[in-house]
């Protein structure tokens, strides 16, 4: 399997997975609604570590351009490759969010708040304030790539590491996430937004592009940030 297709159908499973527990919780007329912040933070912790274990052993499942591009400054990848991780993920996210509009349209068509409708597809603050917002993003994606160098770095069992960024994915999530919801990752946050800007939605409401640049550049300096601490701490 190519790296490309590992990390589009890797994201694709991730999004699908993450935005779909979102849509579950939120829309109306679903089994799981108003299930709560419980249920979100773990079905996006699972999202991410099914669809690592599966991919992993192809294409190192990033999933995350800024991942990707903490792990070329860091060299632990090429920058040749960075473009075929980067369009990977980007389309993956795109195909995975409009799987979740396919499964949950009846529940879209039903739900009234425009807001929920876009929280299903990308992030949002809690309380908007761009300079907060933008260091919210920051903090959780030094965090996550940090962790994941760290984890990385111990003698576990094959897979096992997945399991425990899975862990700490759910950590983020609970801990750092209720200020931005957590996005952490720009193909989760970017690629969904942009399928909730295309896609035919019933009474949609706008993508809130004001706001999509911050998960996309919190992200991908928090993520360099991280990999440069680890770096020069090890």
């Amino acid at each position: 399997m190519t790296i490309f297709m590992a990390e589009m159908i890797g994201t694709l499973l991730l999004i699908l997975l993450g935005d779909g527990v979102v849509a579950n919780v939120v829309l109306k007329n679903s089994k799981g609604s108003n299930s709560g912040w419980m249920v979100i933070t773990t079905g996006w912790a699972i999202a991410v570590a099914v669809p690592a274990l599966i991919f992993g052993s192809y294409s190192g499942a990033h999933f995350n351009p800024a991942l990707t591009i903490a792990f070329a400054v860091i060299g632990k990848l090429d920058w040749s490759l960075v473009p075929i991780y980067l369009a990977g993920q980007l389309i993956g996210g795109f195909l995975g969010a409009a799987l979740v509009f396919i499964q949950y349209y009846d529940q879209f068509k039903a739900t009234d708040n425009k807001a929920d409708k876009l929280g299903v597809f990308a992030t949002g603050p809690a309380v908007r304030n761009t300079t907060l917002n933008l260091i919210s993003e920051i903090i959780g994606t030094a965090v996550l790539v940090f962790g994941i160098l760290g984890i990385g770095a111990q003698d576990i069992a094959s897979g096992l590491g997945t399991l425990f960024v899975g862990l700490l994915i759910w950590a983020i999530g609970l801990s750092l996430g209720g200020t931005t919801g957590y996005a952490i990752n720009p193909a989760r946050d970017l690629a969904p937004r942009i399928a909730h800007a295309l896609l035919p939605i019933p009474d949609k409401g706008d993508s809130d592009w004001g706001y999509a640049w911050i998960p996309v550049i919190g992200p991908i300096v928090g993520g360099v940030l991280g990999a440069l601490i680890y770096t020069m701490l090890v």
